[in-house]
């Protein structure tokens, strides 16, 4: 396999391939007009592509690479990728909070045997958004309703438009911790295995941990976790250098040797970076202590993590649970009760939970029907997607709402959602 270019080598080389015998804005030099262009949101590119011959040469990544060179360096917009399914089943959608603008980003390369992919992890880096592991679904496994845990790896390359598959993980695995390295082109993945999204019982665990090494599109095994564990977050804390896998669930149990039930996990596990050799590319890890007492709570719920602009590389990480979000504070190692969502979700649905522009969005859907009696009907209303937006150092809600682009209802407990910025 050919080793893919370097997020970070691609600026470098900015050329701009376009005919200056195109007047990009009549009475202006192009490189001011380019100037100019480069403000406008992403989310508005596909639709101002059709204004003339000269902007859909700009605005086309493939054609123009100093397009998100001048994005860089002036102005990008923070945008929410939710992926409904996997990215070969159903195509991702971006969505631009600041103009209520949805994009639609090509489906991924179709796999004839698949047919459903879930728990998998995505995340955005420069002008890359990768997607690893997962659950699949597959004509060939047995049982067919029995997903099995997949070590592909693909990115999509906003440069290009374009999925490429990159080498895949050394073990294959779904529901876990993942995050990306700053500043070393590097990504961790760290426990996982595989089961059913909906029905949990009796899926599989693991303690494995791997760095994919963006530049030499290669994986490397990494020390493993102290333990068992799946269902996990994972988040990279910049300012000690560390990797913090958190929650999850570990051993299992069955009740009357029949029942299977998990076993969830209290605390977390850190791998510090700076004790490693290699130029600090693995290190040993470290047990935390549990965060919450005996009957204080189940387990974790869903984790985001917000860098602190005032602090950089001290991130804020937080909790949703039920309709109350918590804050981690680490020198303590207990959540704090932070605030409550001010509206609570409908019966028999689930919030979405994901970090934009330093701010936590809360997502339910407005209107939802019943998908059975949706698929049943030719025409149907769809459903508005409602979020909440906190501020974690004003301490304030802002609300807005606005159509969604799924024609089924979004799942909240099975789609993988993440921040891009671009």
């Amino acid at each position: 396999m050919s080793t893919p270019p370097s997020s970070s080598s691609s600026s470098s080389a900015s050329v701009l391939i376009l005919d200056y015998t195109l007047t990009l804005i009549p009475g202006l030099p192009n490189d001011v007009a380019a100037l100019i262009l480069s403000f406008i949101p992403y989310s508005h590119h596909s639709r101002l592509k059709l204004t003339c011959k000269s902007w859909r040469l700009f605005l086309t990544p493939s054609l123009n690479s100093l397009l998100f060179s001048l994005r860089r360096l002036n102005r990008l917009s923070h945008l929410l990728c939710i992926f409904p399914q996997g990215p070969s089943i159903s195509p991702p959608f971006l969505f631009d909070p600041h103009n209520l603008a949805w994009s639609r980003l090509p489906p991924a390369p179709p796999d004839p045997h698949s047919y459903g992919l879930c728990n998998f992890s995505a995340l955005s880096i420069g002008p890359h958004l990768y997607v690893l592991g997962g659950s699949l679904f597959d004509t060939r496994s047995f049982p067919m309703d029995r997903p099995s845990a997949s070590s592909s790896v693909s990115r999509f390359d906003f440069t290009t438009g374009s999925w490429e598959p990159l080498a895949p993980m050394l073990h294959p695995r779904g529901s876990f911790g993942c995050a990306a390295v700053p500043d070393s082109d590097a990504i961790l993945v760290a426990g996982g295995g595989s089961r059913h999204c909906v029905f949990g019982a009796a899926g599989s665990r693991m303690a494995s941990v791997e760095r994919y090494d963006i530049r030499r599109n290669k994986w490397v095994e990494l020390d493993r976790l102290p333990g068992l564990r799946a269902g996990c977050a994972g988040f990279f804390v910049e300012e000690r250098m560390e990797f913090w896998v958190m929650g999850g669930y570990g051993e299992e149990r069955t009740i009357g040797g029949v029942l299977p039930v998990d076993e969830y996990c209290r605390d977390a596990a850190v791998m510090d970076l700076k004790s490693g050799g290699d130029g600090g590319v693995a290190g040993k890890w470290v047990e935390v202590g549990d965060m919450w007492e005996e009957g204080e709570r189940v387990r974790v719920g869903k984790i985001v993590v917000v860098e602190d602009r005032e602090r950089p590389g001290r991130p804020a990480v937080f909790m949703l649970e039920g309709n109350d979000i918590f804050r981690y504070d680490m020198d303590s190692n207990r959540w704090h009760w932070e605030t409550h969502v001010p509206k609570t979700a409908s019966h028999n649905s689930a919030f979405g939970f994901v970090v934009l522009d330093g701010e936590l969005h809360v997502m339910t859907l407005l209107n939802a029907v019943n998908y059975t009696e949706t698929r049943r009907k030719r025409h149907h209303k769809r459903a508005k997607l409602y979020i909440q937006i906190y501020h974690p150092k004003k301490k304030t809600w802002r609300f807005l709402t606005t159509k969604s682009p799924f024609p089924y209802p979004l799942d909240f407990n099975t789609a993988v959602m993440c921040s891009v910025h671009l």
